[in-house]
């Protein structure tokens, strides 16, 4: 497996992908993710098409509710918006090296934090605890008009 950035003939299967989550992510198309990639901090593949993430900082030009609400609140973060693994590829670690890969280049970069939000309702335990594990810890929660309830969560990268 390896882990390169996200380039336009990923498209396919990483729609394909994001589509059977969107509960977890919400939907994807090819103009919303080529928006999204365009826009990201970091825009990563686990190759073979395994897996996926995606990034935005403060000065993304990115809208979503989840992202503004670190926005309002926070300032040199990176934002987890989608960080996606195939099911036959689960338990083997790649949600875990895109983590550490963007840490390690967050923090070289000088942002303080990486942020995300899981799922409260519907819950999602298995994010939860992998999460937690990661060392991120709750700073907020939120309904958003979809009726999905999510809790923000926050990890330092200080040493």
């Amino acid at each position: 497996m390896t882990i390169e950035v996200l380039s336009q003939a990923d498209f396919a299967w990483v729609i394909d992908l994001g589509n059977a989550n969107q509960v977890e992510t919400g939907p994807l198309d090819e103009v919303h993710l080529t928006r999204l990639v365009d826009a990201s901090y970091l825009s990563q593949v686990a190759r073979p098409d395994r897996g996926f993430l995606i990034t935005f900082v403060p000065t993304s030009p990115y809208d979503s509710p989840n992202f503004v609400w670190f926005v309002e609140r926070m300032d040199k973060f990176v934002y987890v918006d989608r960080i996606v693994v195939a099911a036959h590829a689960r338990g083997q670690g790649i949600a875990r090296r895109f983590y550490e890969g963007l840490f390690a280049i967050a923090r070289a970069e000088g942002y303080e934090q990486v942020v995300c939000e899981v799922n409260s309702d519907p819950p999602n335990p298995v994010s939860d605890r992998f999460h937690a594990v990661l060392g991120f810890t709750p700073v907020g929660q939120a309904t958003l008009s979809s009726g999905k309830s999510v809790t923000y969560l926050s990890r330092t990268l200080k040493d």
